[in-house]
């Protein structure tokens, strides 16, 4: 029989690897609560709908690699391709607008898109991102943003990330907008691809993500959004702004972005690093004020952003050194059998008071055994052999420096309390 492998498009996250992912989520949770953030978790499959009405139908994530299947009862359920829909479908259902007038929320977790895998893209894949709802004013969009730049500066990627910039107006200015975006590309229209073109009748503004250089060609010297600011646009997007540089955090007006999903409006913004190569976005995000309500719930402004968390890891390994040291405190290096008792013990008493201990199962030899606790990186071995049992002693061995005591049996908390502090 030939073994089982992972499906296309997946990966396992070795122990070689996980104290990266650790440390990584360690970041996140402690940004997160210096501003004051509360995680949420939602399921990883809901009902389809869910995502075709907030993201939208026509969409690529929709329209072509979602993983959907039809349940037993007949519902069409979905594994989640992206978790702001379902962290709003909870806000509503939960009534979280009442509990508080400002909702402040954070989450990691993995997602799924049937599409080609490649570098920092798989068919599973993780995210940590951040949701806030109840507020419409720009400090909010700063906050949102700061909170970013803290998690960036906290891995090492700040100094080579640009904060890219943009505001998409309001519904309002946007309809303006759309009617003078297809007027110019209308005349070039068979010049684009047919996923443009089928932008170009269902949302026009998507068009300015294309990737194709001929295309991007194409748009140079068309009209840009903020032509068509309505006041109130123009002083939120300024307020903005000035928020940001009071903070120091630099920043790039980029008036192609647009963002991806459909229920983007006003601040649009991405964080983007040269360690990832051309496709550059290291995390992205915006203002949603309408989304809400689409899915059914009471009128509530949000704003959040969305990471990758394996293009972060890719990024990070690319400008910071990973830490290898090990957690191990001690390696048990038990020699008799008669002495496995005891040193179960003892080792039991040792991760009562907080230390980590691992000791050898196989019943090796000394000469292996200590080639073991060198390997694993502990700091300190105790060795428990035929003699020392006979005068309830114990070697605390140094693992650093070679230097090796003989203790009771009793004294060893308090002896490893001495040298650990």
């Amino acid at each position: 029989m030939n073994p089982i492998r992972s499906i296309k498009g997946t990966h396992d996250i070795l122990p070689v690897d996980s104290h990266n992912w650790q440390t990584l989520e360690s970041i996140v949770r402690k940004i997160c609560a210096r501003f004051g953030y509360n995680e949420i978790r939602t399921p990883v499959f809901e009902e389809t709908r869910l995502f075709s009405r907030s993201v939208g139908e026509e969409t690529d994530i929709v329209s072509k690699e979602m993983y959907s299947w039809e349940d037993k009862d007949g519902t069409s359920l979905t594994l989640r391709p992206e978790l702001t829909a379902s962290v709003v479908r909870s806000f509503i259902q939960h009534n979280l607008g009442r509990q508080a007038p400002l909702q402040r929320l954070y989450y990691m977790g993995p997602l799924f898109r049937r599409e080609r895998p490649q570098k920092g893209r798989q068919r599973q894949f993780h995210q940590f991102g951040i949701e806030a709802f109840g507020s419409e004013n720009p400090e909010q969009d700063a906050e949102i943003i700061a909170i970013a730049w803290h998690i960036l500066d906290e891995c090492g990627l700040r100094k080579e990330a640009m904060l890219q910039l943009n505001s998409i107006g309001s519904p309002k200015c946007r309809l303006a907008y759309h009617d003078a975006l297809k007027n110019y590309i209308r005349p070039n229209l068979d010049k684009f691809s047919e996923t443009s073109r089928m932008r170009f009748e269902i949302n026009p503004l998507r068009i300015l993500d294309t990737k194709a250089e001929h295309e991007q060609k194409l748009l140079v010297g068309g009209p840009t959004v903020s032509d068509y600011y309505t006041d109130e646009d123009k002083v939120h997007f300024e307020t903005l702004k000035k928020f940001l540089d009071a903070m120091n955090i630099p920043f790039n007006i980029n008036s192609k972005l647009v963002r991806g999903l459909d229920y983007y409006s006003r601040t649009v913004f991405e964080f983007t690093s040269p360690a990832l190569g051309a496709q550059d976005a290291l995390l992205g995000g915006g203002r949603y004020d309408k989304l809400v309500e689409a899915l059914g719930g009471k009128s509530t402004p949000g704003i959040g952003f969305a990471a990758g968390m394996e293009r972060f890891l890719i990024a990070m390994k690319n400008t910071v050194q990973q830490s290898e040291e090990s957690n191990i405190d001690v390696y048990f290096v038990c020699l008799d059998e008669a002495g496995l008792s005891t040193a179960l013990s003892i080792s039991n008493e040792l991760r009562q008071a907080g230390y980590s201990l691992v000791s050898d199962p196989l019943r090796r030899s000394m000469k292996a055994q200590m080639r073991e606790a060198n390997k694993s990186g502990a700091k300190f071995a105790l060795i428990l052999g035929e003699t020392e049992m006979e005068t309830d002693s114990i070697v605390l061995k140094n693992l650093k420096d070679g230097k090796q005591e003989i203790i009771q049996q009793k004294n060893v908390k308090d002896e490893l309390r001495k040298l650990t502090n």
